[in-house]
């Protein structure tokens, strides 16, 4: 669930900040909304909720990460240039956790980003 600044991957003097949906070693199967994550945790996967997400798009997507990559979404998904188009993002592209929205106004919150599980 968490909010991350990294180097966009196909230029790195861009910045993106994007919502990590799959970490190291993650197998994903993306089908419209629906993401499902497969791990040693959960070797029959784990829907994941995601009350955070604005916009859904058509998508059908089957990635497995490598031992250091993530895979990355945008909440507009209509709308977001992420993972889904051009990759995983190498863990040597990732400056850090996002900590504070400040826009708009009205939703200026710490720490953004929250997702429950469901098995």
């Amino acid at each position: 669930d968490d909010v991350i600044v990294f180097k966009y991957p196909n230029d790195t003097d861009k910045f993106f900040i994007k919502r990590i949906i799959g970490l190291p070693n993650e197998t994903l199967d993306i089908k419209g909304n629906d993401i499902m994550v497969t791990n040693k945790e959960y070797p029959n996967g784990l829907k994941l909720d995601q009350p955070y997400v604005k916009n859904t798009a058509d998508n059908t997507v089957h990635f497995e990460l490598k031992n250091d990559e993530y895979f990355v979404m945008g909440d507009n998904r209509s709308a977001s240039s992420d993972s889904r188009y051009w990759g995983a993002v190498p863990k040597k592209l990732l400056i850090g956790k996002v900590f504070l929205r400040l826009l708009p106004i009205n939703k200026i919150n710490v720490l953004p980003g929250n997702y429950k599980q469901t098995e």
